[in-house]
């Protein structure tokens, strides 16, 4: 056998000696693997084994199964675009967010939902207090990375607004409501990253193995009232966050530390 010495299930034998050819470069990124023929072939196993191999390094995400071509070496990720999460204001005192140059791939879809165990404690609120929820769907036109964008607002923030009744309102057009109505806005935001539910990886369209970057942004208001919550969810091979740090303006993004 070639290179079959580990002990373990003939399978994973197989899938480790694959893997060993990818990360010593014998196959390279973005290049065919040898056919299950040939694979049978070079490891003299049965087709049912290096199917189990191929679908084990498939799960680790080292290659993707384009039906009717054959497995390929998956490339390094690499972070193909850029969301500029820094809120910024113009001598008008407009604002603005990163997502310009991000288009609309689908209608926003505005509903009402409630807070959960997990959203009510970032709001400050009881579990089950009423919000509207407002999604959109965006891709990068450049890179056709795709970004799921939700925003949920409190009632009881939207109540005495213009929001009451437009609650489907741009984030930028939110901020200046907000101001409007006598917030000094500041913002928190948390960064993660995990493995996409089945509905995030459908709706992004992500590969096999591919981690969601997942961004939650809190919006505190006066007194430090947490006033509305922004998730994105997009690609974390295809996508990256950046921000811009500022000493002198409590209208940029505050450092988070646990």
């Amino acid at each position: 056998m070639d290179g079959l010495q580990r002990p373990g299930a003939l399978y994973k034998q197989v899938a480790a000696a694959i893997r060993d050819a990818i990360t010593t470069g014998e196959f390279e990124p973005g290049t065919l693997l040898p056919s299950e023929t040939q694979l049978i072939e070079r490891y003299h196993v049965s087709r049912p084994t290096v199917r189990n191999a191929i679908a084990a390094l498939r799960t680790e995400g080292l290659i993707e199964v384009i039906h009717g071509k054959g497995s390929f070496v998956r490339g390094r990720p690499s972070a193909s675009a850029t969301v500029d999460r820094t809120v910024t204001r113009d001598a008008d005192g407009a604002y603005s967010t990163g997502l310009q140059g991000w288009e609309l791939a689908e209608a926003p879809s505005i509903y009402r939902t409630h807070t959960t165990a997990e959203t009510a404690p970032l709001l400050g609120l009881d579990e089950d207090e009423a919000l509207f929820g407002i999604d959109r769907l965006y891709v990068d036109p450049a890179t056709g990375t795709r970004l799921a964008y939700r925003m949920l607002l409190p009632f009881a923030t939207a109540e005495g607004t213009k929001l009451a009744e437009h609650p489907d309102a741009e984030s930028a057009n939110v901020y200046a409501i907000l101001e409007a109505a006598g917030h000094n806005l500041t913002w928190v935001e948390y960064a993660a990253a995990r493995m996409p539910l089945p509905d995030e990886r459908t709706a992004l369209q992500l590969p096999d193995a591919t981690p969601v970057l997942h961004t939650t942004r809190v919006t505190h208001g006066t007194d430090d009232r947490p006033l509305l919550l922004e998730e994105l969810r997009t690609s974390g091979e295809r996508a990256r966050t950046a921000y811009r740090i500022t000493t002198d303006s409590p209208r940029h993004l505050t450092p988070v530390r646990d």
